[in-house]
């Protein structure tokens, strides 16, 4: 394999690096970085935790530990991400590069991050090294989904995974829920848990089934993603398992100002980001914009009914997950969704099926709104 064919085989080597890292990079991207010369890989990288080093440096630094700082030099660097070209909790990885004597950067696509758009591809330029860009770049844009949502609309990637039987019912009539899905799907939920930054519900699946929302493999906690509680008037006490953890654990509750509770939840540890609106409808397009700011990029909403299609009504789900399972309940069980407000046929939310799929004996539906391609401000 040669020319184009090899340097596009790098990159998408560079993307599987960069998928290790994802749910634990936030507020940065988790950037995949390959150092190579023709069809040699002399190193290979991720971005680390906030604070650690970017998928550049890993990778440069890899590769001069198994070959030595020598080879590095006329090496290339394939990377998923623009390299950044600031100073933060870590030296420019631009400067890096230089440093090391790289001959040529292959970017997959440019970094929306003002600071960074541009003006680090023509720092490289400017040292003599060549530089192109756009190498495997849809497949890099939706790696980075959601690091370009938060800089474009101000907001994270939202998924929305339900998990119903045939006839769109996530419940009985007297509330029982486990288990809908059979094991295939549930381990399929934990991998993607694992992969995102925040897990939200609402107050009312999280008093229903006090929920965890951690990601395990077995019984074996793997992740823990930022716990995002909706909950208006603060009904969920403090005894919580959302609330649990150990160091390094995060619950972000967003709330109304002067919600009753407060010091008991804040005592737990959690982080009350308060909104406007009333009790039970708070502004939600500004609590994404609040976890945002708090650093989330992807965001994961499992539940409930009511919190899924308020956020559908306002047009701030960008993809469905939904897992159907093949059992029936009938129509006294509770619904996946509440009310969308739909009159007429063609007020119905679209949605393009992405994938279509099995696991185990449930049905897997990926789809995206139509309304959220548009990449629209919410």
């Amino acid at each position: 394999m040669r020319g184009r064919a090899a340097i596009e085989a790098h990159l998408r080597l560079a993307l599987k690096s960069a998928r290790r890292g994802e749910g634990r990079t936030y507020p940065n991207p988790s950037v995949g970085a390959v150092v190579f010369k023709g069809a040699e890989i002399l190193g290979r990288g991720f971005t680390r935790p906030a604070g650690g080093p970017h998928a550049e440096v890993v990778a440069l630094r890899q590769a001069g530990r198994r070959h030595g700082a020598r080879a590095l030099r006329g090496a290339s660097i394939g990377v998923t991400l623009e390299p950044c070209c600031f100073e933060g909790r870590t030296a420019p990885c631009t400067q890096a590069i230089i440093d090391a004597g790289i001959s040529r950067v292959y970017v997959g696509c440019r970094d929306p991050h003002p600071r960074v758009s541009g003006r680090g591809v023509a720092k490289l330029r400017r040292a003599g090294i060549q530089v192109e860009v756009g190498i495997e770049e849809a497949a890099c844009r939706e790696h980075h989904r959601g690091f370009f949502s938060v800089h474009q609309r101000g907001r994270p990637f939202v998924t929305l995974k339900l998990a119903t039987t045939l006839d769109g019912r996530i419940a009985t009539a007297s509330g029982d829920s486990r288990w809908i899905t059979g094991p295939s799907a549930r381990a399929w939920v934990h991998r993607l848990r694992a992969r995102t930054d925040g897990i939200m519900v609402g107050s009312g699946t999280a008093l229903a089934d006090d929920p965890a929302l951690t990601a395990r493999r077995g019984n074996r906690v793997v992740a823990t993603p930022v716990r995002v509680l909706v909950d208006s008037r603060l009904r969920v006490p403090a005894s919580a398992r959302l609330y649990a953890g150990g160091e390094g654990s995060r619950t972000l509750v967003l709330t109304r100002k002067g919600a009753r509770g407060r010091r008991a939840l804040e005592a737990a540890g959690a982080e009350l980001l308060d909104l406007p609106g009333a009790a039970g409808a708070l502004n939600l397009p500004a609590g994404l914009r609040a976890l945002a700011d708090a650093g989330l990029t992807t965001l994961l909403v499992e539940g409930g009914g009511v919190l899924g299609a308020a956020l559908l009504r306002a047009d701030l789900v960008d993809e469905i997950h939904w897992l159907l399972a093949p059992r029936l309940i009938g129509g006294d069980g509770h619904a996946a969704l509440a009310g969308l407000g739909v009159v007429g046929l063609s007020q119905a939310p679209k949605l393009d099926a992405w994938r279509v799929g099995r696991l185990g004996a449930d049905i897997h539906i990926q789809a995206r709104p139509r309304a959220a391609k548009g990449g629209r401000k919410k």
